[in-house]
């Protein structure tokens, strides 16, 4: 992307990023200590454990990885998971401060990672990891950087990939779900590389500025289709 294409900052726009990210942060907090009460229970029941030392250990890199992408598919395909996911595409800008807009509803996350508990890893590799995943993911969000050597663009999501993610046109919508890996997407055929006239936001934007209703407002909308459907199908739950 050339600097002329370059949307930049905003006032307006980071401030709302930054109020929904903390707001997100003091949510999720109760959140994370019942998703480790929830990990250290299934690890006490998975039938082996993996001490960190072990080879196989090495795998959790992957198996996080796979998990994200399951948790990112689902969240842009399925409608109530959507409404949790919406905010954090809800920025007409794309910049660093957009990745700090962050869910609401923390409570979706918890079963895609629940499985690798259940495979005996400890439940504080899986948070690290996830921990770095979150890290990388935060540096993708930035027009500054154009396409990387061509062997990192195969293999890992960068800035490249994941401006198209967020991108509000047909050809962009359900693409790119990798976190640290652009692997997942070109084996299960959800990949799509940016291309010229990427346009942010959401196929139909709300004009405020206002945090709750950036984090809610789809959950209200949601709600009005379900009860004027004549089937849970028809409401596109």
């Amino acid at each position: 992307m050339s600097g002329d294409d370059e949307r930049g900052y905003e006032l307006r726009d980071t401030v709302t990023s930054m109020s929904t990210g903390a707001g997100s942060q003091v949510i999720g907090l109760p959140w994370k200590v019942v998703t480790v009460v929830v990990y250290a229970a299934a690890f006490t029941l998975a039938p082996w454990h993996l001490p960190p030392s072990s080879p196989w250990t090495w795998l959790l890199f992957f198996a996080d990885d796979l998990a994200y992408y399951v948790f990112h598919r689902a969240h842009r395909r399925v409608r109530v998971l959507w409404a949790s996911h919406v905010v954090h595409h809800s920025s007409l800008r794309f910049n660093l401060s957009t990745a700090l807009r962050r869910s609401w509803t923390p409570i979706t996350t918890l079963p895609s990672w629940l499985p690798l508990a259940l495979l005996g890893v400890p439940p504080w590799m899986i948070l690290l990891q996830r921990s770095v995943s979150l890290v990388h993911q935060f540096f993708l969000h930035t027009e500054r950087v154009d396409k990387l050597w061509r062997p990192v663009e195969w293999v890992f999501n960068t800035p490249f990939h994941h401006r198209a993610h967020h991108g509000s046109k047909t050809v962009y919508l359900d693409r790119n779900y990798g976190g640290i890996l652009v692997v997942w997407d070109r084996l299960f055929t959800s990949f799509e590389p940016e291309a010229d006239g990427v346009v942010y936001g959401l196929t139909r934007n709300i004009d405020t500025h206002n945090p709750l209703r950036f984090a809610f407002h789809e959950y209200a909308a949601t709600w009005r289709d379900v009860r004027s459907a004549a089937s849970w199908r028809d409401g596109g739950v």
